[in-house]
């Protein structure tokens, strides 16, 4: 499975972004989620969803302010992004495939970054 993201940008605080990424393949049957790596930092766990879309999971400091959705028919999964900070600028990147357990999701496949810069 091939990812390509995009829709990153420069956001004032407060501001909202959506960010896209195509899947090559059917995502229906897959995990499918985000995450993030900031500067000088460790890549870190976004948001997940579920298989076939289920409940999904979501970092303690995203909750409240960032959702995940699909769109099978396009392939296409979302991560809306409302209430921006300043922390959340990042390389924001997609992920697919492979499990969910214990609080951790290991995908299988990632996609190339886009970057979110939020300025305050």
């Amino acid at each position: 499975v091939q990812l390509q993201a995009f829709g990153g940008g420069l956001v004032q605080a407060g501001g909202s972004l959506r960010l896209s990424c195509a899947a090559s393949g059917r995502i229906d049957s897959y995990f499918m989620g985000w995450f993030r790596q900031a500067p000088r930092k460790e890549r870190e766990f976004v948001i997940v969803s579920g298989r076939s879309g289920a409940i999904p999971y979501l970092s303690d400091s995203v909750k409240g302010r960032f959702t995940i959705s699909r769109d099978y028919a396009k392939k296409m999964v979302y991560l809306q992004m409302n209430g921006l900070r300043p922390e959340d600028t990042a390389v924001y990147y997609c992920a697919v495939g492979g499990v969910y357990t214990s609080g951790h999701y290991y995908p299988d496949y990632w996609g190339q970054g886009t970057l979110v810069t939020v300025s305050s």
